[in-house]
């Protein structure tokens, strides 16, 4: 029996649920308010949806289909998974994009897909859409495109004049993972694929010689995800493949998913998820490797078997790890050590060393900055105090450690 349209909506956006890799950032502001057209990609107008766990959501995040000729042991669309299967045709997509927006539930579109026939058919259908969307109904909004790394480079080249944001998935940090768990998978054409769009985008980033103008090509970049504990690589691995993905490819995010077991899964997947707290520990560590000059190397030193500390936030357990280098001075060191105390922020960092020029700092101007003086106070002096052997003390972890909580019988 055919389905509705509501209940294919309702598969295949629960189907894009495990894509994380997406995010309306990065983009230039466009508004039709000026020029015409219909939607706009940030500013006054947009309504936002929440999801129940407080994330906030403001795209049509769906699948084209669901169907899938490849047998990816982690994913839950594979072509061996025994799921509900559903499809949306082009002007289905189109039109609900159309619509969803008018009724103000959404910024923009998310748009991810199994892959049907081919790769190049695949992507062929996703760039008609994008296209649809911009040349024929003036769309202004945000479009997020999953690309198929296997499709024509000519394809994934179009997609990036019609979309904001690329994102090819590289979804396991080896590999020897990716040929274990997704045999139809190919990692060198993967980072290939990456390379290409990488130069793509800069080659179109260059101003013309005629217009002096830059043209419009996938403007907020290219994206990728990593699933977290489906192959058994320890954050150190993760994060060394993440850092990587930036050198070389210029990657705007990497995005990290923690591994949800699937019905029917293989037996060499793991039988539970690992904890939350572990994607994440490695988004801060992420943070910390891309804006505060930390190596990853530094960040993953504090455990030998090279996984983050899930009950301190990275910065924290590295300052324990590194009490030599305290107390800092907050009226005299230099920015990049700023930025290695625990509890200070790039934006506070940058008024310290703004406020400092005109007076020395105390304890009640930090605390006017928004700093929590409870987490700074172990690791720094500034006039009126200085924290004696606090740093020293045996017990200073504990001060930070989360309390422990009665776990419920029932």
């Amino acid at each position: 029996m055919k389905k509705s349209l509501k209940e294919r909506l309702a598969i295949l956006s629960d189907a894009a649920k495990y894509d994380a890799s997406c995010a309306s950032s990065g983009t230039g502001k466009r508004s039709s308010e000026a020029s015409g057209g219909l939607g706009s990609t940030e500013g006054s107008g947009i309504c936002h949806a929440y999801a129940p766990d407080g994330r906030c959501i403001s795209l049509l995040k769906i699948l084209l289909t669901n169907f899938c000729i490849y047998d990816c042991a982690y994913c839950i669309n594979r072509s061996s998974s025994n799921v509900e299967r559903a499809r949306f045709s082009v002007e289905e997509v189109i039109w609900l994009t159309l619509e969803f927006y008018r009724r103000n539930y959404i910024e923009g579109l998310f748009l991810s897909s199994g892959i049907i026939r081919s790769s190049d058919h695949t992507m062929e259908e996703m760039v008609r859409i994008a296209r649809e969307l911009r040349t024929t109904h003036n769309f202004r909004g945000y479009i997020h495109l999953k690309s198929i790394p296997e499709a024509s480079p000519h394809l994934i080249e179009e997609a990036g004049l019609y979309a904001d944001r690329l994102s090819l998935n590289i979804e396991l940090p080896t590999d020897a993972g990716i040929t274990r768990y997704a045999p139809e998978k190919q990692p060198d054409g993967i980072r290939r694929s990456m390379g290409e769009l990488r130069l793509k985008i800069e080659e179109m980033s260059e101003p013309t010689l005629q217009t002096k103008r830059k043209r419009r090509f996938a403007p907020a970049g290219q994206s990728t995800q990593m699933i977290v504990g489906a192959d058994g690589a320890n954050d150190a691995t993760i994060l060394g493949t993440s850092a990587r993905l930036y050198g070389s490819y210029g990657l705007k995010r990497v995005y990290y998913s923690a591994f949800s077991p699937i019905p029917d899964s293989s037996k060499n997947l793991p039988l539970i998820k690992p904890p939350l707290m572990r994607e994440h520990r490695l988004y801060q560590a992420d943070w910390l490797y891309r804006f505060y000059g930390f190596d990853i190397g530094e960040i993953t030193s504090a455990r030998a078997d090279g996984m983050l500390d899930l009950d301190l936030d990275p910065k924290l357990a590295w300052a324990l790890g590194h009490r030599d280098r305290f107390p800092v001075d907050i009226n005299r060191a230099d920015r990049e050590m700023l930025l290695r105390v625990p509890g200070l922020g790039t934006k506070t960092v940058k008024a310290i060393l703004s406020a400092r020029r005109f007076s020395r700092l105390r304890l009640d101007d930090l605390k006017r900055l928004g700093v929590s003086l409870k987490k700074v106070q172990p690791f720094i002096t500034v006039d009126g105090w200085t924290p004696h052997r606090l740093v020293d003390r045996p017990d200073l972890r504990a001060m930070f450690e989360p309390k422990p909580e009665q776990l419920s019988l029932l």
